[in-house]
């Protein structure tokens, strides 16, 4: 995790872009969800592990002590693992004291007032490599401390280290951002339901097992045991003995997408009911995007592994998850490169005519050996926690030439000492110099907005032979480049098989005309796919009724009420509020959308997307004086946001304080030279101002 303001939104899975103000429409994070409809699980309920061990003894005894198993727990003599023997660390000038009273745990530390106090710690969170712990606050919040125990060094750390963090930023551990209900408290619970009320701006979080448990993942388990209880003559032949999600029918991608909820960086759309495997029925992926991933796909945030392992060969050859892990312990299968070795030859893969390392080094077993230090580079997050890339890709010395990119080799590698030309050179002695195509440079090229970079992009786009997210992250970029070029590969992408295409193209497809958006977008408020469908709705939402025929204005207010049901669950979030607010703006509620930014900047009022459109209404009620000031906030925080200096410099010049908006307008024009209307506004001004 990182303390930098500007990634902080991606936390949460949505990222924060460049705000157009007082120029252009507000702008609109893309999200959604819809009810899951009617189906088994509104029969079954959740009965508890108890209940399935003495049928399951074997997966019983491989998930007692996994991670799974150890995700959450009350503080106690046996879960805490770290010192609270009055043991203190000093991090960014706070000195944080853990101690025990009556057989309590307590920690001192800064709250948030910004004075040291004492705070009762009730959970632990995770054991390993580091042990978290969980503290109560009003409202029923659990919030997660940013000092953790270290399991190997069995010392106290900072998760930010040599970041100073106020009690009043958003990442502050009292603050949202380490909030345990609304960031962590799905992936480490069963059954978790949220329960955000945003009048109160309380939680009534609850759960039926305080780990990740057999029901987690198998889903509501009364309608299996019912059937389990008839005695085994007379049980009738009922679809997967009763359980909600039939793993044994599962493909291998839907096998993967049921790990996907919690091993993914996404956005929820709601509490997880179990009720589709499909990954977007229930999340929002996130894509390839700047600052979660490098150019070439490689991990960069902490991402976790669905968006690195679809990138992968494996994946695309029906490899799930559980041929490398053992499903109920998460242990791999076997150690070393007989994990590999299940399904490639040793004789052609485990040889140093392969992998040019030698098993021994100096008398020493040699790391350069094995298959995970090429294919699978290690990166540390939570500064301590090694976590693999899963794209499984093979080492490109030369893409981090060109890119910039890290290698498994000479740079973020084994071989740091080595120049990246020493990596290159042997690569190319070893296979030539010939290179396998790669969808890095075109999306590098796009990320940097090069005029070039279209006809990659939509190469790439159209290409079914590259992953889904690779392909649709190529389809995100070409939002940066209209024309009828990427327009023609948006309507293609419209009608693509997979969803995360079709939601991609929904959410960047600019027509022509709201003829053609409503020829194009209106057949996907009937798509199977929630989050496809409420973009659907979201893009069609201020389209004229005349345009649409009665159905589709029928299925427009479903999808959107579906919408709003999925922002309202996140409201304890400040873009689900400006989400919200950015709807009624475009349906014409001027102090709706006013009510739901200002709610937006409450929670997080670094959240600048949301000032920025406030902005816009105050501006046109004449509000000037408060517009001003929200930008004026904007630019201090985030001084590079020129799109912010161009709107400032537009609402000076509005008020007739010319000179002031000269200078505004001279920033945004050098810092976007390709902007044509700073340009030009600046041009203006400066004549005006010569004439007088």
């Amino acid at each position: 995790m990182t303390a930098d303001p500007l990634q902080r939104w991606r936390l949460i899975g949505v990222a924060a872009t460049a705000v157009i103000v007082l120029s252009v429409p507000a702008w609109l994070v893309q999200n959604g969800r819809a009810d899951a409809g009617e189906t088994e699980i509104e029969t079954a309920a959740f009965v508890g592990r108890e209940v399935c061990l003495p049928c399951h003894e074997q997966a019983s005894a491989a998930w007692l002590g996994s991670d799974h198993d150890l995700a959450m727990d009350v503080a106690n003599d046996q879960t805490v693992l770290g010192d609270f023997d009055n043991a203190t660390i000093i991090s960014n000038g706070i000195t944080t004291t853990f101690f025990r009273r009556e057989r309590r745990f307590f920690v001192n530390t800064q709250g948030p007032n910004g004075e040291l106090t004492d705070f009762e710690i009730t959970h632990v969170f995770g054991h390993d490599p580091l042990q978290q712990y969980l503290v109560p606050f009003p409202g029923g919040r659990l919030q997660c401390l940013s000092i953790a125990w270290d399991r190997d060094r069995n010392e106290w750390f900072d998760l930010y280290p040599n970041q100073e963090i106020p009690p009043d930023d958003w990442l502050h551990w009292t603050r949202a951002a380490q909030n345990w209900n609304g960031m962590c408290a799905e992936c480490h619970s069963t059954n978790l339901k949220k329960g955000f009320d945003p009048a109160t701006k309380s939680y009534t979080t609850t759960w039926s097992e305080i780990d990740v448990s057999c029901e987690a993942c198998h889903g509501p388990g009364s309608d299996h045991v019912a059937w389990a209880e008839i005695q085994p003559m007379a049980r009738p032949e009922i679809e997967a003995y009763g359980l909600v999600v039939d793993t044994g029918s599962m493909t291998s991608p839907e096998l993967v997408e049921l790990c996907a909820p919690c091993h993914s960086r996404r956005s929820e759309l709601g509490d997880y009911d179990h009720s589709s495997a499909a990954l977007l029925q229930s999340h929002l992926p996130s894509l390839l995007d700047e600052g979660l991933y490098y150019a070439d796909g490689q991990i960069l945030d902490e991402v976790y592994v669905w968006g690195s392992f679809t990138q992968s060969k494996m994946y695309a050859n029906d490899v799930r998850c559980s041929d490398c892990h053992d499903s109920h312990s998460l242990k791999l299968k076997f150690e070393g490169n007989d994990l590999c070795l299940q399904c490639h030859r040793a004789d052609a893969y485990d040889t140093p005519d392969h992998h040019f390392h030698k098993k021994i080094h100096e008398g020493k077993p040699s790391d350069g050996a094995l298959c995970v230090k090429c294919h699978m580079p290690e990166q540390p997050y939570m500064v301590i926690d090694e976590r693999a890339d899963h794209s499984l890709r093979v080492p490109r010395p030369d893409l981090s030439q060109t890119l910039g990119t890290p290698n498994a080799c000479s740079q973020g590698g084994c071989h740091d000492d080595k120049p990246l030309k020493w990596s290159v050179d042997a690569f190319t002695r070893w296979y030539g110099q010939a290179k396998k195509p790669h969808y890095g440079p075109a999306l590098a090229a796009g990320r940097e907005g090069r005029p070039e970079a279209i006809g990659g992009l939509v190469r790439l786009a159209g290409n079914e032979l590259y992953p889904a997210i690779v392909r649709a992250t190529a389809l995100s970029l070409l939002g940066r480049y209209p024309g009828e070029e990427s327009a023609a590969a948006f309507a293609t992408a419209l009608a693509d098989p997979e969803p995360l295409m079709r939601h991609t193209a929904v959410n960047s497809f600019v027509a022509a005309s709201q003829e053609e958006l409503v020829e194009l977008v209106a057949p996907l408020l009937f798509d199977q796919v929630n989050a496809v469908r409420m973009q659907a709705a979201v893009q069609l939402a201020d389209v004229p009724d005349r345009l649409l025929k009665a159905y589709q204005r029928e299925a427009l207010g479903d999808a959107l009420s579906e919408y709003r049901k999925a922002m309202e669950y996140s409201l304890d979030f400040a873009f689900a509020g400006h989400n919200l607010g950015n709807l009624s703006a475009r349906l014409g509620d001027a102090a709706e959308a006013e009510r739901y930014y200002r709610m937006a900047i409450t929670i997080d009022d670094l959240f600048y997307p949301a000032k920025a459109n406030l902005a816009v209404l105050l501006n046109a009620r004449g509000a000037n004086d408060e517009a001003e000031a929200l930008l004026r906030s904007i630019l201090d925080a985030y001084p590079e946001e020129y799109e912010v200096a161009y709107s400032l410099g537009l609402l000076l010049a509005e008020m007739g304080r010319y000179p002031e908006a000269e200078s505004y307008l001279a920033v945004a024009a050098e810092g976007m030279p390709d902007h044509p209307g700073a340009a030009r506004n600046l041009q203006a001004i400066r004549e005006y101002l010569a004439q007088r």
